[in-house]
């Protein structure tokens, strides 16, 4: 009886994207998408997830992309997320701000800015972090939680604090103890498959025999 719900929930929170591609899955009560959304392939939201945009504007997931639990994307410009992408729970990312720098006005009554914000593929989003208009974070970054991201961030960087700065380069001038770590992790556990498609995730996406099958590849 539970397969059933989700499988109704997933049914009935798909109708509400612009374009959605296969296997993509919503199993919780509530999901709000308002305005146009497309998602990719095997995209996954969790509960209390807010997908909003406003006139002309976009929110677009790559694929294998998603939200977890009480995640808030609000555009009136452009959000694009690439692929791979996780959102921790309770985060916020907009592209829309008031411009409060030059008056003493009310700040209701201030010119608004919107600006894209771009995140590439292979990213991390820590929880409760805020992405603020304009910013771009390139491939593989990870963003620490609680962090305000104000400044574009560089590929497979790591940024924490707010607002975020630059902490390490996820590869580049490593403490050897790190590297370290790193390799005997990986010996003992090994790199992890994919939860969703029986595959481990590198920098191709979708495996070709996999891509059309729904439900992560499991027919």
């Amino acid at each position: 009886m539970r397969n059933i719900v989700r499988m109704w929930r997933t049914w009935k929170h798909g109708r509400k994207f612009a374009q959605k591609g296969v296997g993509c899955r919503f199993p919780h009560k509530y999901l709000e998408v308002d305005g146009h959304v497309e998602l990719g392939a095997y995209c996954r939201f969790r509960n209390n997830t807010i997908l909003r945009t406003h006139g002309e504007g976009k929110i677009v997931f790559g694929t294998r992309s998603g939200c977890s639990y009480y995640c808030i994307l609000e555009a009136t410009n452009l959000i694009q997320i690439g692929s791979g992408v996780g959102i921790a729970e309770f985060t916020v990312i907009r592209d829309t701000n008031h411009l409060v720098y030059g008056t003493k006005e009310h700040w209701r009554y201030t010119p608004q800015i919107a600006q894209p914000v771009l995140i590439e593929d292979n990213c991390m989003i820590g929880s409760r972090c805020y992405i603020m208009p304009g910013v771009t974070i390139g491939e593989g970054a990870v963003i620490h939680a609680g962090s305000l991201v104000t400044k574009n961030v560089g590929a497979y960087e790591i940024w924490a604090g707010m607002p975020a700065r630059f902490v390490a380069h996820r590869t580049d001038n490593l403490a050897p103890s790190r590297i370290k770590l790193f390799e005997e992790l990986v010996a003992k556990h090994g790199i992890q498959k994919d939860r969703y498609v029986n595959l481990t995730y590198d920098d191709k996406g979708l495996d070709e025999q996999t891509a059309d099958l729904p439900f992560g590849g499991q027919e």
